[in-house]
């Protein structure tokens, strides 16, 4: 058969592996993303949005796959500003990069003012499941097309590119749990989250602009950052933990 083709060619194997990693570590945007999104809704539903907003990542970037010929079309120029030429892909980054700006500066708002009304679960503010599933399935969208022009220039066989995309979202569904937990219980550590999408929202509206910021330097400065956090919960004395925004239920505060 056609699509088992590529099984005896060694190249693809590499291609495959390759592609598998860097769909991974392309995820990590996704999967921060999501983990601050779910950190909002009641604890008995955060599990269902992770499944349903990563499923919805794996079914739009095998769609877009199929559709290789219209993905490969975005990247021509539809209109020029003066020295700038704009294709769909820049549209689809400038538009999702400033929504993760958006996003992440009201989260922070959110978390550290606490002005919001209707606050459950303890007194954090709580979001509507619908609410929550639609945000992610936007920045989908714009995670999905950059994994997607990424698959298309390293692999030349489909049966390849969806295999990798397929294994690095079962990876990605996989640690999204103990990664949402880990930042809900560490202010701090949600707080870099915060600070990291702002800083992959401004690289998506730079990218957006044909000013590439290479994604190792945003990589590299995520995981500084997390590692000296790291260091800083490990020899921090055993205190009451910190809550970004008081409980509405404790009278003391």
């Amino acid at each position: 058969m056609e699509f088992f083709s590529w099984v005896t060619s060694p190249d693809a194997w590499i291609a495959l592996l390759t592609l598998t990693v860097l769909e991974i570590v392309l995820g990590i945007d996704n999967i921060v993303f999501i983990s601050v999104l779910t950190g909002r809704l009641p604890r008995e539903q955060q599990a269902r949005a992770r499944t349903i907003g990563l499923g919805a990542a794996l079914v739009m970037r095998v769609l877009l796959l199929l559709t290789i010929s219209w993905i490969i079309g975005l990247t021509e120029p539809f209109f020029t500003i003066g020295d700038f030429e704009f294709s769909g892909r820049d549209l689809v980054l400038i538009g999702g990069g400033l929504f993760l700006l958006w996003k992440a500066t009201s989260e922070i708002h959110h978390a550290l003012e606490g002005d919001e009304p209707d606050q459950k679960d303890g007194g954090r503010a709580t979001a509507t499941f619908a609410s929550v599933i639609v945000q992610i399935g936007l920045l989908d969208i714009v995670f999905s097309l950059d994994s997607v022009i990424t698959a298309v220039g390293m692999a030349d066989d489909i049966p390849v590119m969806i295999i990798a995309i397929v294994i690095a979202i079962a990876v990605m569904l996989v640690a999204s749990g103990p990664l949402s937990r880990f930042v809900e219980q560490h202010p701090t550590v949600k707080m870099l989250a915060l600070s990291f999408l702002l800083l992959i929202g401004m690289s998506l509206v730079a990218d957006g602009f044909d000013v590439h910021i290479p994604k190792g330097y945003i990589y590299f400065a995520m995981g500084f950052s997390v590692f000296v956090e790291l260091l800083n919960l490990r020899l921090r004395p055993k205190t009451k933990p910190l809550h970004l925004r008081p409980s509405l239920e404790d009278p003391e505060r």
